[in-house]
């Protein structure tokens, strides 16, 4: 039987750990402060429909650069939370998404909470001797020269 790859340590395993600590961290912050029901990927859709208003689930996929999918489920589960809600759009084929009073009370936290976070993470790259946002910005530049599936492609046995 050929050897279980699985059982060796991956490359970026340390990275998606350190990801989730990173996150676990975050969602800490917010049981410290009895915020309950709002999940890390919540944050962005709630402060752009705060900043933008109403919006269909398209226009915040777009706007968050995510992908329709991904947003309609976040949107569902915004919606069981209390968050959001669903309004007619401007013609009775659209709805448009908007906060409740609930998510607009807790704005300012989130906002707040994200301008920490981000300036945390800064402090952190200028921590270290070569910056995660750097190693990202050149990991982007060379799958751009050559894309992630012809190097894994390359690794296969021919098929």
């Amino acid at each position: 039987m050929p050897h279980d790859p699985t059982a060796q340590a991956s490359v970026w395993r340390p990275l998606r750990r350190l990801l989730n600590d990173l996150d676990d961290e975050i969602d800490q912050f917010y049981a410290q402060r009895g915020i309950t029901g709002v999940r890390l990927r919540f944050v962005g859709p709630l402060i752009r429909l705060g900043h933008r208003g109403a919006m269909s689930i398209r226009e915040l996929a777009d706007a968050l650069e995510v992908t329709h999918s991904a947003m309609s489920q976040t949107v569902a589960s915004l919606r069981r939370e209390g968050l959001v809600r669903s309004v007619t759009g401007t013609d009775a084929r659209t709805r448009q998404i908007t906060l409740t009073d609930r998510a607009r009370q807790l704005l300012p936290l989130l906002e707040a909470e994200w301008r920490a976070t981000e300036q945390a993470l800064r402090d952190l790259d200028a921590e270290i001797p070569y910056a995660l946002s750097r190693a990202v910005a050149d990991l982007q530049q060379a799958l751009a020269r050559r894309r992630f599936r012809d190097r894994l492609t390359a690794h296969l046995p021919p098929s």
